[in-house]
């Protein structure tokens, strides 16, 4: 004796072995023995085993769905019932097996009931379940035309207005998205690279610009109608000259210095600081930008400020204009040890821009030690001397530390220049240390009067913001506010209302426990790093269009880690194919094998170690 029976939603045949109370023991045709349960069970039969259920699916195939449905009426049924009344006659176990197999694959026209038992479903449901298969049917081919056209690199026309959604926020039950992931899918390629295929992205620099503004500024670069900021009347002018130093890019200008000679060979220096806080009162028009904005956002070729030009010329130390300025002042020993430090709120007038591009050459390591000519050469040799000696200070001094290159990126009508400029140089140091100082001070002057603020500090490796004046241990200062760059960052203009309380000797605009403030902070974090990732990411796309602007297939690299390398002349680092194991630091040229501005891919394959100078003259003399 055979059954008939349904086992994990499908059915099957097997010999009976042996039956027990509840359940039988059987074999299938492969000879596989198993346990079924008796209420499985839908038919015991006699016969061929091996070709019945074949031939059972043969006959269910010729059965008709939609007239099943109109034979068996509105209640319940068991299948036998329906192949009884439907053969006219007790039908044979494979007619029986037909009937069930039929009504079990079509669950739109018969609702399961139990094992062999079923319901037809109520015709204006039935209608409306056909109306949606329909629909499914006609989706489906046409998501199958859209991917054939993707393929062939064919932009079906209704993608046309959908593009940003499909790149950026793609509805993923949509017909399109489906389609785009299906042909990514049997194309290999990335859905951006199948779109850009179809000439569907007309700028691959705009395309990932656009990623970033659809996050972070959905409504545009533009600002909202606001009052201009008033510069405050009464400030004493500074009987100073401030000069500043900054790239040729640079239009937000918030610093500057000043020397002043005084008696017994004391040289007053001064580092004056933008105070936009004086007119951006909290919680104004121009404050909500800031705080919302909380930096301005940088990108080779262009960048998105924090504040709007009209509220920045007002406070920018433009050369040639009296300016408000929050200054710290330091009394510098001949011997390069500070006195006395002071605080105010001045106006300062700013009598000069110096730019790096053009000071660079007559102010470096070369020129330390003679006056190279240049008018401030006098200036910024005293300050590049207290720098160092506020760097030792520090405990940070070290003269065999290598000077380590940035990079400036310049791009004009979309052609880009790479310019590399020297980290520690003296330009730079100069610079750092000063704005240490101020910050260190102006952090220590804060948590000296109890008013908070907001600090970077460092513990054990870790960088991390606090409202609470910490140790910042790479620096080697007892506290560390960012408070000098006003104009460009969110976190140092409320930084600067609190240090112009204390200065000026009125109430904080943001209280001890300030939630405010402790939100601004944690907000800054995310947004700050943020911009950062995204100007690495444009900066990386960059180097690549370089390499393709200069048709560059061989460029040599310095190791980095493992196969990782650094190209000379960029801030870029790749990951090498087939490298052999090399020390870090070691000097290799490498071959140019892809380059992919879109998907920001760069393929490169080992070709030598770069032999140096002596080596070769080694070589050649052996």
């Amino acid at each position: 004796m055979n059954v008939f029976f349904e086992e994990d939603g499908s059915f099957k045949v097997a010999s009976i072995m042996t039956e027990n109370p509840g359940s039988l023991q059987v074999e299938a045709v492969s000879g596989k023995r198993s346990k079924v349960k008796t209420a499985n069970v839908l038919l015991r039969f006699e016969g061929a085993l091996a070709s019945f259920l074949e031939n059972a699916n043969i006959k269910a195939e010729d059965l008709d769905i939609p007239f099943l449905w109109e034979c068996c009426g509105e209640d319940e049924f068991g299948f036998e019932d329906l192949a009884e009344e439907y053969y006219g006659k007790k039908p044979a176990p494979g007619e029986a097996a037909a009937i069930a197999i039929r009504l079990h694959s079509a669950p739109v026209y018969f609702y399961r009931k139990g094992k062999g038992r079923y319901k037809a479903a109520p015709e204006e449901t039935l209608q409306a379940a056909l109306a949606g298969l329909e629909k499914k049917r006609l989706q489906a081919e046409k998501v199958a035309q859209y991917v054939e056209q993707l393929k062939a690199g064919q932009l079906p026309e209704e993608f046309n207005g959908k593009i940003d959604a499909l790149l950026y926020q793609p509805d993923k039950n949509s017909l399109e998205w489906k389609a785009l992931e299906q042909a990514s899918i049997e194309s290999n390629q990335h859905v951006v690279r199948v779109l850009a295929n179809c000439g569907a992205i007309n700028s691959v620099h705009d395309y990932h610009l656009g990623a970033f503004l659809r996050e972070y500024f959905a409504d545009g670069e533009g600002f909202p109608e606001f009052d201009a900021p008033a510069v405050p009347e009464g400030l004493p002018r500074a009987a100073i000259e401030a000069f500043s130093i900054d790239d040729s890019t640079t239009t937000e200008i918030d610093d500057a210095f000043s020397l002043q000679p005084l008696a017994d060979g004391v040289i007053r220096v001064g580092i004056h600081i933008a105070a936009p806080a004086l007119g951006i009162t909290e919680d104004d028009v121009l404050d909500q930008v800031a705080m919302h904005r909380l930096s301005t956002v940088y990108m080779p070729g262009h960048k998105i400020t924090m504040l709007p030009e009209l509220a920045i010329v007002p406070f920018s130390l433009n050369e040639g204009e009296w300016r408000p300025a929050l200054s710290l002042y330091l009394d510098v020993a001949p011997d390069l040890s500070i006195l006395k430090r002071e605080s105010s709120v001045e106006l300062v007038h700013v009598v000069a821009n110096l730019r790096h591009d053009t000071l660079e050459p007559y102010f470096n390591e070369n020129t330390l030690e003679q006056d190279s000519g240049h008018p401030y050469w006098q200036n910024l040799r005293f300050l590049f001397n207290l720098a160092e000696s506020l760097e030792k200070g520090r405990g940070k001094y070290d003269s065999t530390r290598p000077i380590q290159v940035d990079y400036n990126f310049y791009v004009n009508e979309g052609k880009v220049s790479i310019i590399g400029r020297r980290r520690g140089a003296p330009i730079d140091k100069l610079v750092a240390e000063l704005m240490i100082e101020a910050n260190s001070h102006w952090g220590g002057l804060l948590a000296e009067h109890n008013v908070p603020g907001i600090y970077r500090a460092q513990n054990g490796g870790k960088v991390y913001m606090t409202v609470k004046a910490e140790p910042h241990q790479g620096l080697g200062v007892p506290q560390y506010s960012w408070s000098t760059s006003p104009l460009r960052r969110g976190v140092d203009l409320v930084n600067q209302r609190q240090i112009i309380s204390v200065v000026q000797g009125t109430e904080p605009a943001y209280p001890v426990n300030s939630d405010d403030l402790a939100a601004i902070m944690r907000n800054f974090d995310l947004t700050y790093n943020a911009y950062n990732e995204f100007q690495t990411r444009m900066e990386r796309y960059w180097c690549l269009q370089y390499l393709l602007q200069e048709d560059i297939h061989e460029i040599g690299a310095t190791v980095w880690r493992e196969n990782l390398v650094r190209l000379d002349g960029m801030p870029l680092i790749t990951k090498v194919h087939g490298m052999p194991e090399l020390a870090a630091g070691s000097r290799v040229i490498i071959e140019i094998q892809k380059v992919d501005t879109l998907l920001i891919e760069l393929e490169s394959r080992f070709k030598a170690v770069e032999r140096s100078e002596s080596t070769a003259e080694e070589s050649e003399a052996a």
